[in-house]
């Protein structure tokens, strides 16, 4: 499978420089979320974490993310006027993400405003078929140690170009807690085989990746995925729904509610051609105390379905009033199931769940800046519950190979993932988030650390 050695992942880089005239406020009494000693933020205060990695096949990866919060003159506290985001990275061989997103109910006065801005490249997309365990995983295919079964570690891989633009407004219903939400979202695809001559580029003979026909390229060949969506295409859709948010502290809730129903249409006269299609997501949260300040637990129960037919690349999208990161897709990985691989689960309609244990073990302040530290336990599920249409009479196996190779015959289930994480919080909004994952069926891969921010939900 893909190597990959981190250098640097947990090695924070936070400053207490005041700008634009950032000042202190004792913390008072109204404040939701709060230790003893902390102090109220004003004007801005940011947060930065480098990227430092390295993947034999994508090469270094090098960049930063930056957060920038504007506390106006701190009246609000632990909530933000502003959050602007900005994320660049790059890997040598020619990955990366470039990402800029803005959130604030003080652009339009009682309207929050979301706006994400993104162009992601991947050189090798996780794919791994439809349908969840009706597709055969073979881990030893992707195994360069296993001299027997080894064909590629990019086997279970495409290349992807994907532009996306979003933009989200809610607003609540009054003073209570229940709002609307309405947007737009604008993506674009570019999607063919995994450029292995460009992989290979620089490496020893012995490094390099086999060029032979991977999963996509097969699915391809056998008119699973169509001509007419293989290499790419737009999907643009306008958003509707409704939402209640009851939530004490949205970085990291102590109790309250977070429900969201939304229906995503995806017209053909907005420019999807023949795949015309909508997208209905219901996704319930909760959040208890179970000592004050310190421990709470948290659920996620959700579903999404779709109506129509969508190309083969929008189906691993995940519908959400608020993006928490670069990627929103799975199911798999670091925002849905934590330890199963990537995308390892995709149908045109999925249900999944996480429960998960949160113990804020410190409250400190450091370099001028409120902190805490958490550890977390979590479980993590999910399943297909409405299928893909795969017809596989046009199949034909290569020589020495099985129907069963790629298809199993065999019924979806759940897809179950266990594990925990370390949090790390600077003035309650700009978290760094450990968590790994340990998948609990070897068809779903084997276990996945993952650094980045916030709490999943």
């Amino acid at each position: 499978m893909m190597r990959k050695i981190t250098f640097s992942l947990t090695f924070l880089l936070i400053t207490g420089i005041s700008i634009f005239g950032q000042t202190e406020k004792k913390s008072n009494t109204n404040t939701k979320e709060k230790d003893s000693q902390e102090k109220i933020k004003t004007g801005w205060n940011f947060g930065a974490l480098p990227t430092i990695t390295f993947d034999s096949d994508l090469g270094f990866q090098y960049g930063a993310l930056v957060n920038l919060y504007n506390y106006g003159d701190g009246s609000r506290y632990p909530k933000y006027n502003h959050s602007l985001y900005f994320e660049v990275s790059r890997f040598t061989k020619g990955s990366g993400i470039n990402r800029f997103f803005y959130d604030s109910d003080r652009l339009l006065p009682g309207i929050r405003t979301t706006l994400d801005l993104s162009y992601i490249t991947d050189q090798k997309q996780n794919f791994f078929g439809f349908n969840g365990y009706e597709t055969v995983y073979n881990p030893s295919w992707v195994d360069d140690k296993d001299t027997v079964n080894y064909r590629s570690r990019a086997f279970y891989a495409y290349g992807r170009k994907m532009l996306r633009i979003k933009v989200d407004l809610q607003q609540k219903f009054g003073s209570g807690d229940l709002g609307w939400v309405a947007g737009f979202g604008i993506y674009h695809f570019k999607t063919g085989p995994v450029d292995i001559a460009r992989l290979n580029k620089g490496k020893s003979p012995d490094k390099q990746l086999p060029d032979i026909d991977g999963l996509y390229d097969k699915y391809v060949e056998w008119g699973i995925i169509k001509q007419d969506e293989k290499d790419g295409g737009w999907v643009n859709y306008l958003k509707g729904g409704i939402v209640y948010d009851s939530r004490d502290n949205e970085p990291n809730p102590m109790k309250g509610l977070w429900t969201e129903a939304t229906i995503q249409f995806a017209p053909s006269f907005l420019g999807n051609g023949d795949y015309g299609h909508a997208v209905i997501a219901v996704i319930h949260r909760q959040y208890f105390t179970l000592v004050k300040h310190k421990l709470s637990f948290a659920y996620r129960a959700a579903y999404q379905g779709t109506i129509g037919n969508a190309p083969f690349y929008a189906y691993p999208l995940m519908a959400t009033s608020f993006m928490k990161g670069a990627y929103s897709e799975g199911l798999g990985g670091s925002k849905t199931l934590r330890g199963i691989l990537r995308d390892r689960v995709v149908g045109k309609g999925v249900v999944y769940g996480n429960a998960e244990f949160r113990w804020k073990f410190i409250h400190t302040r450091l370099i001028n800046q409120n902190w805490y530290f958490a550890l977390s336990a979590f479980y993590d599920g999910g399943m297909v519950i409405q299928k893909i249409p795969v017809d596989i009479s046009h199949v034909m196996p290569g020589p020495d190979e099985e129907l069963s190779d790629y298809f199993s015959g065999k019924k979806e289930k759940l897809h179950s993932s266990i594990g925990a994480g370390l949090h790390i919080a600077m003035n309650q909004n700009f978290i760094v988030a450990c968590d790994y994952g340990i998948a609990l069926n070897k068809q779903d891969g084997t276990s996945g650390l993952y650094i980045g921010l916030n709490f999943l939900f």
